[in-house]
């Protein structure tokens, strides 16, 4: 059984009241999601506040079971105030990647936590990249750093082709966000796991040459 930590539960209710207050009262939910439109136009309130609703129930329940899973890892090698730190500059670099991409299209918008969760999975799997994960469907254990590697260059797919109705940016960005910070806050992993460390960071150079080349649009 995973422990709860009070953190990990503060967040949740946090998603969760704001969330079902948005299902309920949409003049709420559009004041307060991610929109470009809005954002440039000085609603910052925004980048942070959009982090916190989520567009149904099974979009809420996803993320806040993914957060559940791996936010003990964090909290057990970090303390709960460097994972307050990593949540919620996931959140803000996620949706600021989000931004930069989409900065000419005024109507884009987006709600989750998904950038904020995903940062807290790379975190994790950067404390124990020799973590087992399964996907459904695949029968057999994935390496914690095999399963991020290829979860960003997924997103990188899914950025490059628009791929569904999924924030592709903002999870990269999250995840990138997690990535950096955890490294601030832990530099020795660059004495201790080297090998991991440049292994995560392969889909990070990936994206900055192909923006570079001009081949994200």
């Amino acid at each position: 059984m995973y422990n709860l930590d009070p953190v990990t539960i503060a967040i949740i209710a946090t998603n969760v009241i704001m969330s079902l207050k948005g299902f309920d009262d949409r003049l709420f939910f559009e004041k307060y999601k991610f929109n470009v439109g809005s954002i440039r136009r000085g609603e910052q309130i925004r980048m942070f506040s959009s982090g916190f609703l989520h567009v149904d129930t099974t979009h809420l329940l996803f993320n806040m079971l993914t957060l559940y899973f791996f936010a003990d890892t964090v909290i057990v090698a970090l303390g709960q105030l460097n994972f307050i730190i990593i949540y919620v500059a996931s959140l803000v670099f996620g949706n600021l990647l989000s931004l930069y991409f989409h900065k000419e299209e005024f109507w884009y918008s987006a709600v989750g936590a998904s950038g904020a969760v995903t940062g807290i999975l790379y975190a994790a799997i950067l404390l124990r990249p020799d973590m087992s994960l399964y996907m459904f469907f695949v029968p057999i254990p994935i390496p914690g750093y095999v399963f991020g590697i290829g979860y960003l260059l997924y997103s990188i797919y899914g950025m490059k082709n628009r791929i569904g109705n999924i924030g592709h940016d903002a999870h990269f960005g999250g995840a990138v966000g997690g990535y950096a910070v955890t490294l601030i806050l832990v530099p020795s992993l660059f004495k201790t796991d080297l090998g991991h460390v440049g292994l995560l960071a392969i889909p990070i150079i990936i994206l900055f040459v192909l923006y570079k080349m001009g081949k994200l649009n």
